[in-house]
């Protein structure tokens, strides 16, 4: 069976999760899974879920992408596997690339109608958006996808094309053109679309701004740990079915424990850690668990700045420039100003409240005298102060 990855970035993301664990479950059922990067149909953009043309990508990007996902796909699946299930990553570009417009038109486009065509829910959307439209571009992705899985079924024998439930009308295209030429009968499965409790996309934009990469250099391990850790309630337990391999047992007790005690984040951490220990390995989940438990301890002052930096990511920050800390009369910069500065407090007198009653941390440790000020001693890797206000209410001054 096959399932196809267009690669018009060099990492897969979060929306990628179901397919990659769908194709993980049928190899360790025994069959053979076939990864398709879209190396073909990738130059040509499947116009499904858009509201608008695909930027096309050159040869040399597409080549780049692919370069990168390879890896990626090589922790969900085993390419070296015995007995006829060894995982394949093909690129359709292979047989798409060669194929001219006369062949493409008589031995593809004669088996379709353009009824079929324009009926199909993609096109659909786009006719009735005029401003926008569909060019013959993207409106002939259907039949380049077909033709993917009739020359897979002669190649290697493919039999299931799985996807997302977009996905249903082409796949239904390959079954019916695998079904006209070679008198066979192939199958389609799709898998339903991954949403978050407030029916938007899993972790997916169209513009790519706010995805969740699976490379660590685009989004780092503990950013993918702490996205799916702050997964919601009412859907952790289908992000447990579709993106971890726990067993059924296992998540059902999860379901309870969130049921009974959702402060307690139990199904949360369990999805971190499983699908971040597929993705990354291990010694990520534990570095992720570790920089998380910093946010609110004193072993913040232990990370290493890329980990500090992302751990206080969300919070503002403000520029202090590097002669207030070195001190002076009185010694450096008083906390007082520091967090009226910060927007931590609005007057000093709130602020030596606040510092008074052990409200004030800095760096995660708490400093109750409100004459207390801040030197270069305080600064993190000779640069940042964390300041901390109750709970959670961080604001980071960079020395500059």
């Amino acid at each position: 069976m096959y399932i196809g990855f267009d690669p018009t970035a060099p990492s897969l993301h979060v929306g990628n999760l179901l397919q990659l664990c769908t194709l993980r479950r049928l190899q360790l059922g025994g069959h053979q899974p076939i990864a398709l990067a879209g190396g073909g149909t990738g130059m040509i953009g499947d116009p499904g879920g858009r509201s608008g043309e695909r930027s096309l990508l050159g040869r040399e990007e597409l080549a780049h992408n692919l370069g990168g996902i390879e890896p990626q796909l090589g922790r969900f699946l085993d390419f070296t596997g015995a007995g006829g299930t060894a995982a394949l990553l093909l690129d359709n570009a292979e047989w798409l690339a060669p194929l001219s417009m006369v062949d493409y038109l008589r031995d593809i486009g004669k088996h379709f109608t353009v009824n079929q065509m324009v009926a199909k829910e993609s096109v659909k959307a786009r006719f009735e958006r005029p401003d926008q439209g569909i060019s013959y571009t993207e409106f002939s992705y259907m039949l380049l996808q077909a033709f993917d899985y009739l020359e897979l079924f002669r190649r290697h024998d493919c039999r299931l094309q799985v996807g997302g439930s977009d996905q249903w009308g082409n796949i239904t295209m390959g079954v019916d053109l695998v079904r006209k030429v070679e008198r066979a009968e192939v199958f389609g499965l799709t898998t339903p679309l991954v949403t978050k409790a407030d029916g938007t996309k899993f972790g997916k934009s169209e513009s790519g701004a706010d995805r969740v990469w699976l490379d660590p250099t685009m989004t780092s391990p503990y950013r993918l740990y702490q996205f799916l850790f702050n997964s919601e309630d009412a859907i952790v337990g289908d992000y447990l079915r579709y993106f971890t391999f726990l067993v059924r047992e296992e998540i059902e007790g999860l379901d309870l424990e969130t049921e009974a005690h959702p402060e307690r984040r139990s199904a949360q951490r369990a999805l971190a850690r499983a699908v971040c220990g597929l993705v990354h390995g291990t010694e990520e989940v534990e570095r992720a668990e570790r920089a998380a438990a910093a946010l609110f301890g004193e072993e913040i002052a232990e990370l290493d700045e890329a980990t500090l930096l992302e751990v206080v990511d969300d919070a503002p920050s403000t520029k202090v420039p590097r002669t207030a800390l070195l001190g002076g009369a009185d010694g450096g910069l008083p906390l007082v100003d520091a967090v009226v500065m910060s927007g931590l407090a609005n007057s000093k007198s709130r602020a030596r409240q606040s510092i008074d009653g052990g409200g004030v941390y800095v760096n995660n440790r708490r400093v109750d005298d409100p004459t207390a000020t801040l030197g270069v001693a305080d600064l993190l890797h000779d640069r940042y102060v964390v300041l901390r206000l109750g709970k959670r209410n961080y604001h980071l001054l960079v020395a500059g």
